[in-house]
Order: C-alpha cells, then structure tokens, then sequence
C-alpha cells in the first residue's frame, strides 16, 4: 500500500500545488498581494476540510457493523474511483491550458473581493483534497487498520509534492507537466483498478453484491497473501490472490477500457497551435 498510496498523494499533491503556484505567482507579479492572504486562507478551509473528512471516514465507521463498514467502504472505493477516473481524462486536456484558466478565474474574484478569491483558493485545492481524503479512506479499508503503510505513502508523497511545488515557484525544477500526467495516469488506472475490485469485494461481502463465493481464481498457493511478493502486488496494484469473477470482469473492463480512451492520441483544437506543456520558472521578486 505504501507505493500506490505513494504515487496518489503526489499525483493529487502536485495538482494541488500547482494550483496554488499559479495563484501566488500571478498577485505576486501583478503586484496585488493583497489578495495572497485570502487565497492562503481558502487553500486552509480546503486542507482542513479535507482532512475532516478523511478522519470522519476512516475513524467514524469503526463502531458500525462488518456489514455496514463494508457497504461504506466499497461505496466510497467506487466513488474514489469515479473522481479520479473523471480527474486522470481532465488533466490529460487541461495540462497545457490550467494556468490561463486558473489566472482568468482569479483575475475576475478580484474586481469582487476577498472572499471570491479565497473561493478560487479553496475550489482549486478542494477538489484534489476530496479525491485524496476518499482514496485514503478506501486504501485504509483495503489494508486493514492494523497498518500505518496508507498514511505514511500518503505523507511521503504529499511531502515530495509540496517540495516539487516549492522549487517550481522558486524556477529551480522545470516539468513537462503533459509527460507526467500521461505517465502518472497510466499507473493511477491500474491502482484505481485494484481499487474498483476491492469496492466490488466490499460490496459482496457486505451482501449488497453478488458472487462472493464464486471465484475466478485462487493462486493463494502460490501468491500467499503474507508473502512479500504478495505484498508487494497487493501495496501496488491491490492484487488478491482469491478473486471473484465480478471483481475479475470489473477489472479487465475497467482497465482495458479506460486505458484505450486515455491512450488514444489526441485531437488538437482547431486553429490551436501546439504548445509545450512545461512549467515556466516563477520569479519570487
């Protein structure tokens, strides 16, 4: 669970850092840093918010039943999975044009006010803090509460986020932002896959589903769960070794088709010439 959990803390991290990147860059060079307290106090309220509800999620079902945590957790898996899906095909289009974007919004909030500019903050990291706070909830279900492995890869790869975000500011680290969200794409469709399969497991045995009984597959002879290849599938993919058939059938269609849609080469608009989608250093001055 480290890795995976890992690679969704920076996906969704780095998202969340350019986000405010962009906004501290364009008041500070527009010379309006004013508004930079009211863009930090909505990216505040969203971190906040975020963390509440991984907490309500994670620690406010523990009293329920087996039958109802599970019906919670699978439908949140499935939900999780949902955003990042929708969150994986939107960066795939909105890379190369985020930053106008997001300096349109926040240039229009502040012939408003204070407040719409800490909406701008807020909406832009609210949305990466919800994905992420559904997604731990999920891969804490998925592991079990005996283990830390779900918030330390979080943590981590948070924590690498938010460095990347600050050397960007700083012009120190240039990314090609098109490269990284079709590469770090692919692999959150697999782990997202892995995590439509364990809902769906939830799910059956919440009794909500059927077909927990009819099995795919067994390999746990020779994949036992505790070995550390068994792990290591597990913490990277969310492989089981017993799988369903509903979970095998969700899976193969999942990943077969949401990979064809993401890898297929795209259409530029008509009239636009082709940009590179690199993150331009930032002067602090």
């Amino acid at each position: 669970m480290l890795i995976s959990n890992a690679l969704i803390g920076l996906r969704e991290g780095l998202e969340a850092a350019l986000v405010v990147v962009i906004l501290v860059a364009f008041l500070v060079k527009t010379d309006r840093r004013w508004a930079l307290k009211h863009v930090w106090a909505g990216v505040a309220v969203a971190v906040a918010l975020s963390i509440g509800l991984g907490a309500l999620l994670t620690y406010g079902t523990r009293q329920l039943s087996f039958e109802a945590q599970e019906l919670i957790g699978g439908t949140a898996s499935i939900i999780a999975v949902g955003f990042v899906t929708a969150m994986v095909f939107w960066m795939r289009t909105a890379a190369r044009t985020i930053s106008g974007e997001l300096k349109g919004r926040l240039d229009q909030a502040l012939s408003v006010g204070g407040w719409a500019v800490a909406l701008v903050g807020f909406l832009g990291v609210g949305r990466e803090g919800l994905e992420t706070a559904l997604f731990f909830y999920a891969s804490v279900q998925t592991a079990g509460a005996s283990t830390t492995q779900p918030l330390v890869g979080f943590v981590v790869g948070l924590a690498v986020a938010v460095a990347l975000g600050v050397l960007i500011y700083r012009g120190a680290v240039r990314i090609n932002l098109s490269v990284f969200f079709r590469w770090t794409g692919i692999a959150l469709v697999v782990v997202a896959a892995g995590i439509l399969s364990y809902g769906i497991h939830d799910l059956q045995e919440a009794a909500f589903l059927p077909g927990l009984n009819s099995l795919a597959f067994d390999v746990s002879g020779a994949v036992p769960p505790d070995s550390w290849y068994g792990v290591l599938l597990k913490g990277t993919v969310n492989f089981t070794p017993d799988t369903t058939w509903l979970q095998a059938v969700a899976w193969t269609v999942y990943t077969v088709t949401v990979l064809t849609l993401f890898l297929r080469p795209q259409r530029p608009a008509a009239g636009a010439r082709p940009r590179p989608a690199v993150a331009t250093p930032v002067a602090t001055g």
